[in-house]
C-alpha cells in the first residue's frame, strides 16, 4: 500500500494538463509508453531488491554493484528529482486550494510541513493507506460523474507537439508511476522481501495504471468535445458535472493526497541527504540528528531545495524536472542491474530495453523543454 498511497498522491492530480498540452490526442499513448518504462523500471528495482534486500534503491545498488561514484550520481539526481516533485506536490496544493496564487500556498506549506518534520511526524503506512483510500473514492465518483457529463459540442484535439510532445508528455506522465520505488527502499523493513516487494510493485502498478487510463481516456475526450484544463484537471471535471460538493471533495482529496507526499518527500529527501553525508558523499555538516532522531539539517535543506524549484511557480517545469532526475536515478539501477547473474537471455534484455526508454524519454523532456513546449 505504500507504493499505490505515493504514486495517488500529486500526480494523479497534477499531469494531465501539461501532459495534453504535449501529446493532443496521443495522451494515452504517452500514459501507455510511461507505463512501458515504468515498468521495465520496476522490474530492474526488483530484481535488485531481491538481491540486496537493503534500504536506499538505486543510490544503495548503484554503490554495491558499480561503484561509489555511481552510487553518488543515484544519490544525487534523487535529491534534485525528489525536490521538485516536492515542489510540484506544492503547487498542487496551491492550483486547487487557492487557484492564481500556487506559489505563495506552496512556500506555505513547504513551510508548514518543515515544522511537521522537524518534530518528528511522519506519515505512517496506516495513514498513508486512509488517504490512499480517499484520493481512491474520490477520483472514481470524479471520473463517473465526468463521463456522465460530456458536452455535446465537438471541437476535435490537435496531435500537440509530435513526437518529441509524445516523449515529454510519457516523462510527465512518469511522474505519476514513481510511487513504486518507495517500496524498493525498505527492502530492510519487510518480512521475506525477495517475495513481498516484487508483488507489491505489481499491484500498485496494475491499480494506478487502471485508474490512470480511466482519468486519461475520459481527459481526452473530453477535451475533444472543447473542455479546456486549467492546472487544477480533476476541479475542471468536477466543475463541469455540475454536482454540489464534488469540486470541494476533489480539492480535499488533492490537498490530502498532494500534502501526504509532501511531508514524505520532505522527510525522505532529508534522510536521504544524511544518509549520503554519514558515508562521506555528502557534506557532513548534514550528519547531525535531533534528540528526537530526526536529521534537522539535512530536512531544512531539502525544503529549501523543493522551494527554490517551487519559486518558478511553473507545475510543469517542476514534474519535467522530476522526470528527468528520477530517471537517470533509474538509469543508474539498470546499469546495476546488468551485472547481477544472469540465468536467461531475458535478465540482461530487461535492463538494456529500460536504460534505452529512460534515455530516449529524458532527451524527449529536454528538447521540449529547451524547445519552449513546456507550458503553465
Amino acid at each position: 500500500m505504500v507504493g499505490l498511497a505515493a504514486m495517488l498522491g500529486t500526480g494523479v492530480f497534477a499531469v494531465w494538463t501539461p501532459a495534453l498540452a504535449l501529446s493532443g490526442r496521443w495522451l494515452l499513448g504517452a500514459l501507455l509508453l510511461a507505463a512501458v518504462v515504468a515498468g521495465l523500471n520496476a522490474a530492474s528495482t526488483a530484481r535488485l531488491a531481491m538481491v540486496h534486500p537493503e534500504s536506499g534503491g538505486a543510490y544503495a545498488y548503484g554503490r554495491r554493484r558499480i561503484g561509489r561514484p555511481a552510487g553518488v550520481l543515484a544519490g544525487c539526481v534523487f535529491v534534485v528529482g525528489k525536490s521538485a516533485s516536492a515542489a510540484a506536490a506544492a503547487l498542487t496544493i496551491g492550483a486547487y486550494l487557492w487557484p492564481g496564487h500556487e506559489r505563495v500556498v506552496a512556500w506555505l506549506a513547504i513551510a508548514v510541513l518543515l515544522l511537521v518534520d522537524l518534530r518528528g511526524v511522519v506519515r505512517s503506512m496506516r495513514v498513508a493507506a486512509v488517504f490512499a483510500a480517499i484520493v481512491l473514492v474520490v477520483v472514481a465518483i470524479t471520473v463517473v460523474a465526468g463521463a456522465a457529463s460530456v458536452p455535446t459540442d465537438v471541437a476535435g484535439i490537435g496531435s500537440g507537439e509530435g513526437v518529441t510532445g509524445l516523449l515529454a508528455a510519457a516523462g510527465v506522465l512518469f511522474v505519476a508511476f514513481a510511487g513504486y520505488a518507495r517500496v524498493t527502499v525498505l527492502g530492510e523493513e519487510v518480512r521475506d522481501p525477495a517475495r513481498v516487494i516484487p508483488r507489491a510493485i505489481v499491484a500498485s502498478f496494475a491499480i494506478v495504471l487502471v485508474v490512470y487510463g480511466a482519468i486519461g481516456g475520459l481527459v481526452t475526450v473530453l477535451a475533444g468535445h472543447g473542455v479546456q484544463f486549467g492546472p487544477a484537471p480533476l476541479h475542471d471535471i468536477a466543475d463541469l458535472t455540475g454536482r454540489a460538493g464534488l469540486p470541494a471533495l476533489v480539492t480535499v482529496a488533492a490537498v490530502l493526497g498532494a500534502g501526504g507526499v509532501l511531508l514524505s518527500l520532505i522527510a525522505g529527501v532529508g534522510r536521504t541527504l544524511f544518509a549520503m553525508a554519514d558515508a562521506g558523499d555528502a557534506p557532513r555538516v548534514l550528519a547531525v540528528t535531533s534528540v528526537r532522531r530526526v536529521p534537522q539539517r539535512a530536512g531544512v535543506v531539502a525544503a529549501v531545495l523543493a522551494a527554490v524549484v517551487a519559486s518558478a511557480g511553473r507545475l510543469s517545469w517542476s514534474l519535467a524536472l522530476s522526470a528527468a532526475s528520477i530517471l537517470c536515478y533509474y538509469g543508474v539501477a539498470h546499469v546495476a542491474a546488468m551485472t547481477l547473474p544472469r540465468r536467461r537471455s531475458v535478465d540482461l534484455a530487461w535492463p538494456v530495453a529500460g536504460l534505452v526508454g529512460c534515455v530516449v524519454v529524458v532527451a524527449g523532456i529536454a528538447r521540449a523543454a529547451f524547445g519552449g513546449d513546456l507550458a503553465g
